[in-house]
C-alpha cells in the first residue's frame, strides 16, 4: 500500500470525489456558472490550464493560466504531463495531470472547464471521470449570447456558431446535461454532481 503523508489519512476510493468535467458550446456560460459556484464553494478545486496564448490584461500566471511557450508546451505533451490538450483559435491549451491527481488523491472535488476535444481526451485517459454538458436553453438563445458580446467580427461569430452546432451534437456522449436557464440553479446542480461532502 502506498505511503500516506504524515498527518493525513488516505481517503477510501469510494468516498473520493470524482473528477468532474464541464463542457459545452462557446457562449453557453461555462465560466459564469463555475465562477458563481466557486464564490459560494471555494473548496471545489478548479484546474488551471497551461496555454500558449499571451496573457490578457489582469490575467496572472498560475492563477488564470500557466502561460507557457510553444517549446514548453511541446515538452509537457512529449512527457505525458497533460491530461488533455487542445488547440483553439491558434493557441494550445492543456490540463496539467499531476495537480489533478494530487487533489483527487487528497479527497478534494476537482472541476475541469474545458472544450469538447479536451473532454473526449479525459474520457479516454480517465474513464471514471464524470462528464457534464452545459446546454443553452435554445439555439436562438445561444446565437443571441454569441452575437450579443459585440467583441468579435462576424466571421469569428460564424466560426463559433459552426463549432457550436458540432458541440451540441456531441451531447449524448456526456453523463449528465444541465440546461443553463439560471446561473444560480445550474451552479447548485453542478455542485451536487461534484460530490462535495
Amino acid at each position: 500500500m502506498a505511503a500516506t503523508p504524515r498527518g493525513t489519512s488516505p481517503v477510501p476510493p469510494d468516498a473520493r470525489p470524482r473528477l468532474t468535467v464541464l463542457s459545452g458550446p462557446s457562449g453557453v456560460g461555462k465560466s459564469t456558472v463555475v465562477a458563481h459556484m466557486r464564490k459560494e464553494h471555494p473548496e471545489v478545486w478548479l484546474s488551471v490550464s497551461a496555454t500558449t496564448r499571451r496573457p490578457r490584461p489582469g490575467e496572472r500566471h498560475g492563477v488564470h493560466y500557466f502561460f507557457v511557450t510553444d517549446e514548453e508546451m511541446d515538452k509537457l505533451i512529449a512527457n505525458g504531463e497533460l491530461l488533455e490538450c487542445a488547440e483553439f483559435a491558434g493557441n494550445r491549451y492543456g490540463t496539467p495531470r499531476a495537480a489533478v491527481l494530487e487533489r483527487l488523491e487528497a479527497g478534494e472535488p476537482v472541476l475541469l472547464e474545458i472544450d469538447l476535444q479536451g473532454a473526449r481526451q479525459v474520457r479516454e485517459s480517465m474513464p471514471e471521470a464524470q462528464l457534464v454538458f452545459l446546454a443553452p436553453p435554445s439555439w436562438d438563445e445561444l446565437v443571441r449570447r454569441l452575437t450579443g458580446r459585440g467583441t468579435e467580427p462576424p466571421e469569428v461569430i460564424e466560426r463559433r456558431l459552426a463549432a457550436a452546432r458540432i458541440e451540441l451534437a456531441a451531447e449524448p456522449e456526456f453523463d449528465q446535461t444541465l440546461v443553463n436557464t439560471s446561473v444560480e440553479d445550474v451552479a447548485r446542480e453542478l455542485l451536487a454532481l461534484t460530490n462535495v461532502v
